[in-house]
């Protein structure tokens, strides 16, 4: 069991060290740089460009930099960005932000799928599986950013029930209702997609799982139906749900930075997708170093949880999953 943690904590790490050398590297070879983002730059303009990236290390090789980087994080220092602002003084408000408004959707999506996925599984072409059915192909279908625009459109410019944007009503910052306020539009739109998906899945894997023999020798010992459901059958269905979560999380968190752009959300995100304009490359570095941790942490927790959720799932020594 040690063993394989820590073979996978090893393996964890090997990743996020390629993901964030490789990012580096593209970073620091990009045409361009936060100073220059203009044609024609007058030799004052050029001059002061050449002295911001002198201060930052910018002309020295890139290993030299990489070297300073990465020193740099192991001592806890996420470093400057090109405004001349400590990074770790605000990139982890935007992380939990971010983590806000993913959290509470991913948290409603499975209240509301995962039961609802199980019923129409027992009812399968009623009404309320034709209605998810529905609700699967305008998951599907529709982009989250066209989504987000068309809910924006009609409860906020039109019905004016709701903000059409932003986290606090002026004034009112770090108020829990009106922060709730805001976060119904952004949250329905992220909420309804993975709804969805959630459903479909639980659907699919419970129709598979039901008729199984060992169920069925259950049932006739006298077992209710519903811990057959719930404590037996439900267990199997969600280990295709662990694997689509944990591979899906990068979509999810992609997904998650169009919405928080449509509603002017200040999560990481949106955090990273206006650093990438400006080309404030440490900012967007840190962003996508943060992300990538996320998702392989996910990742480690996901092969964890398969021996919680099935008990035919053991690990050896050899690190590996096995029935």
């Amino acid at each position: 069991m040690w063993t394989y943690l820590i073979r996978r904590g090893i393996h964890s790490l090997f990743v996020l060290f390629i993901v964030m050398s490789v990012c580096f590297c593209i970073m620091r070879l990009m045409p361009g740089n936060f100073w220059s983002l203009s044609i024609g730059m007058t030799e004052e303009q050029i001059q002061f460009a050449n002295e911001q990236k002198h201060l930052f290390g910018l002309d020295l090789p890139i290993y030299q930099q990489y070297f300073r980087w990465v020193n740099d994080l192991l001592h806890g220092n996420f470093g400057l960005d090109f405004y001349r602002t400590p990074i770790n003084n605000y990139i982890w408000t935007y992380v939990w932000n971010s983590f806000t408004l993913l959290g509470t959707s991913f948290l409603i999506a499975l209240l509301i799928a995962v039961p609802w996925g199980i019923y129409n599984s027992r009812r399968q072409d009623g009404l309320s599986d034709k209605l998810g059915l529905i609700l699967s192909l305008i998951g599907y279908c529709i982009p989250v950013f066209v989504l987000g625009h068309w809910l924006q459109e009609i409860f906020a410019f039109k019905l004016f029930w709701l903000p059409p944007s932003s986290m606090h009503t002026p004034g009112k910052k770090g108020e829990l209702g009106d922060l709730l306020y805001h976060m119904v539009l952004p949250v329905t739109t992220v909420t309804i997609g993975l709804i969805a998906y959630y459903m479909k899945m639980v659907r699919t894997s419970m129709i598979e799982v039901l008729p199984s023999e060992f169920l069925n020798l259950a049932r006739a010992k006298g077992v209710s139906e519903r811990r057959v459901t719930y404590r037996h059958a439900l267990r199997l269905a969600l280990i295709p749900m662990i694997t689509i979560i944990a591979l899906d999380l990068p979509v999810l968190i992609s997904g998650a930075a169009v919405v928080e752009n449509v509603f002017n959300w200040n999560g990481l995100g949106s955090l990273a997708v206006s650093a990438a304009r400006s080309r404030n490359y440490p900012v967007l570095l840190m962003s996508i170093l943060i992300i990538s941790s996320f998702v392989v942490i996910a990742n480690f927790l996901a092969d964890l949880l398969y021996s919680i959720v099935d008990p035919r799932v053991k690990m050896d020594r050899k690190s590996v999953l096995r029935r």
